[in-house]
């Protein structure tokens, strides 16, 4: 629980107890969920970044074998940019791009695809078109260098190879640098915000339907004591009576018996 106390303003129910510990849970296995997409990217991320380091190491050095294959053919024949152009008709390689998905990201990823031809062969075979590439430079260097021209066009062959792939793999690197950042920022705000949030207002209502509790059984017990002390009042009211009816009863039994006596008088006197 944060040290902040920061929860939501909500009215302390039952029901929004309820649905307070449904969105926890719900941000508890979003938060897990993100976590492990961030793990499984970060880990790609590694592995692009240790290739990249490989790739750019092989790059130097096919660049480097080419720069001095392109200085011997220079050497040895002299100019050829006008005879690569004039035998050239069609794009030698073609880059093909698809796409890889890693935890919900899509990456592009890069592919030369050799002998890619007018566009009106699509359907032929990659020899098929592998031989019609090298019919292209077959008289290019005839009269002189020629061994040096192959080797110069292989070179140049694998310094595309290793550059299309490395230009994959820097793409790759971008986009996952961008969405493990996001992903990152998207854990720790539910770590450290929603999480806490939602378990203070947890809390809260807790406390209050406690508090409601410990009031309502303060009320019953008044509400009985109050009862029990209302409760006896008839019965001290009804001996006041009950003591009244007694004395009345006694005196009319006095007047009863004092008539008698005089009645008895009476008549002692009257008889002789």
């Amino acid at each position: 629980m944060s040290s902040s106390g920061q929860r939501e303003a909500v009215f302390a129910t039952r029901q929004t107890l309820g649905n307070t510990k449904l969105r926890l849970k719900g941000a508890q296995n979003g938060h897990s969920l993100l976590k492990r997409k961030a793990d499984a990217l970060s880990k790609r991320f590694r592995t692009i970044t240790s290739k990249i380091q490989d790739a750019k190491q092989q790059m130097g050095k096919v660049l480097q074998l080419a720069s001095f294959s392109m200085v011997e053919v220079s050497y040895a024949t002299g100019d050829i940019g006008y005879a690569v152009r004039e035998n050239v008709k069609h794009a030698t390689f073609r880059v093909r791009a698809r796409q890889e998905n890693i935890s919900g990201v899509h990456l592009p990823s890069f592919a030369i695809q050799a002998g890619a031809g007018d566009g009106s062969g699509a359907d032929e075979s990659s020899e098929g078109r592998e031989s019609a590439a090298s019919q292209e430079f077959s008289l290019t260097g005839l009269s002189r260098g020629g061994q040096q021209v192959q080797k110069a066009r292989d070179t140049y062959r694998k310094a595309l190879k290793v550059l299309v792939d490395l230009a994959s793999l820097q793409t790759a690197f971008v986009i996952l640098d961008e969405v493990i950042r996001l992903t990152n920022r998207r854990v720790n705000a539910i770590e450290h915000v929603i999480i806490p949030r939602l378990e203070n207002t947890i809390a809260y209502i807790v406390s209050e339907l406690d508090e409601m509790d410990r009031e309502e059984f303060f009320r019953l017990k008044k509400v009985q004591g109050k009862k029990k002390n209302i409760a006896p009042e008839p019965s001290s009211q009804s001996e006041p009576q009950t003591v009244q009816s007694t004395d009345a009863a006694a005196a009319v039994e006095a007047q009863a018996g004092s008539g008698d006596m005089v009645s008895a008088g009476k008549d002692a006197d009257v008889i002789f």
